[in-house]
């Protein structure tokens, strides 16, 4: 008895396999935040403004510091998802965690008068203009 090869009968599976990991990954990897921090950023004559978008985080979790003319922002969040059946046992767990950071660069910054405030996922720093004046003058070279 001979064994003979036949070609696969796709018909009953109508999907393609890669369309199964495509989709996977898509909802696998829409649960986690985005690893960027949109911001913008505003001159006016007496400050400047900088609104960042920091989502689903808690103010606990949101650094904010200002050290050598440096605006650093940073934030972490980790977020856990269980699924139960009918008597409480547990049928998935999925965790992700998520560190994110950004920096800008500032002159002539009152460091000492910045504010910041966070509300609805925005979190908003106003940054003063220092008052005193660029003392910069033209140097003879000789």
């Amino acid at each position: 008895m001979a064994f003979e090869m036949k070609p696969f009968n796709n018909s009953f599976f109508d999907v393609n396999p890669s369309d199964f990991f495509k989709d996977f990954g898509r909802q696998f990897f829409d649960q986690f935040p985005s690893q960027n921090i949109k911001t913008d950023i505003k001159e006016l004559d007496d400050a400047y403004e900088v609104e960042a978008e920091l989502p689903g985080m808690d103010k606990d979790n949101i650094q904010l510091q200002f050290d050598n003319n440096i605006l650093t922002i940073a934030g972490k969040q980790t977020v856990e998802n269980e699924e139960q059946d009918d008597e409480g046992r547990v049928i998935q767990r999925e965790r992700s965690y998520s560190n994110v950071s950004r920096q800008f660069s500032f002159n002539n910054i009152d460091k000492d008068n910045i504010t910041a405030s966070y509300n609805n996922g925005m979190l908003h720093v106003k940054l003063p203009k220092s008052q005193q004046e660029d003392t910069s003058s033209n140097i003879q070279i000789d």
